[in-house]
């Protein structure tokens, strides 16, 4: 599905990313770990040709053209005055949708009820709490059925309940489909019981492969200079 060749990103004289490689297979799910600044958005944002790099990023051709989006909901203007079904709806329309016809609303009305929001439908999104939020933006990222899934950091802002259910909804979607997901997140048990693949980045790759092989003591000492509660979920166990 995707595979990064030698991946770099410098601006002005600073060093995004550097040296990262990696291929990963259609229907694999991609947990992105490392310490803030470490380059893990810029990775999202060259995958989706929105950075300038060096190096190669390779996108199943078939795929290429469907993708999904779950931004980071804190980087949002949540003032400004959109209904659910409206912020969903542009997914389809492209644009601000002033109007939707009854295939449109249809369209939208499945997505909501895909991922347990069509109960929001006609709220504005600055009454939705994270979760809900969340929830509005994943149905806006597969109302096309996208082939390719990232998030960052989806569950940011989100309480313990909420980023389980939306982790649920996302390996539904993956089985259901055949996708192909790309997540970033802080969360230790997500990375090492759900995902197929981890990299670790720090401005470089520290590591790449299953969660076995990638989230290594050494690894996660190289990455965040500690090992910390990761302890526990390395060893099986998990963290509160």
């Amino acid at each position: 599905m995707i595979s990064i060749c030698n991946l770099s990103v410098q601006i002005g004289d600073r060093v995004i990313l550097q040296n990262v490689d990696f291929k990963l297979p259609t229907n694999g799910f991609m947990a992105v770990i490392g310490p803030n600044g470490g380059g893990k958005s810029t990775l999202i944002r060259c995958i989706l040709n929105l950075q300038s790099y060096d190096g190669t990023v390779e996108i199943d051709p078939g795929h290429a053209a469907q993708i999904g989006y779950v931004p980071q909901i804190k980087t949002l203007d949540r003032t400004f005055p959109a209904r659910a079904n409206e912020l969903v709806a542009t997914a389809l329309k492209k644009k601000w949708p002033w109007s939707m016809d009854s295939a449109c609303k249809q369209v939208v009305e499945s997505a909501l009820e895909m991922v347990g929001a069509a109960h929001l439908r006609n709220q504005q999104i600055r009454n939705l709490s994270g979760g809900e939020l969340q929830r509005v933006y994943l149905a806006r990222a597969v109302i096309g059925n996208p082939k390719l899934l990232i998030l960052d950091e989806p569950s940011a802002g989100v309480d313990q309940v909420g980023a389980s259910d939306l982790l649920e909804i996302v390996e539904l979607y993956r089985k259901r489909t055949g996708a192909t997901v790309i997540m970033i997140t802080h969360d230790w048990e997500v990375a090492f019981h759900h995902a197929t693949h981890v990299l670790v980045l720090k401005t470089h790759q520290v590591a790449f492969g299953e969660a076995s092989e990638a989230l290594t003591e050494s690894a996660i000492r190289e990455a965040f200079g500690h090992v910390g509660h990761s302890h526990a979920v390395l060893s099986g166990g998990t963290h509160a």
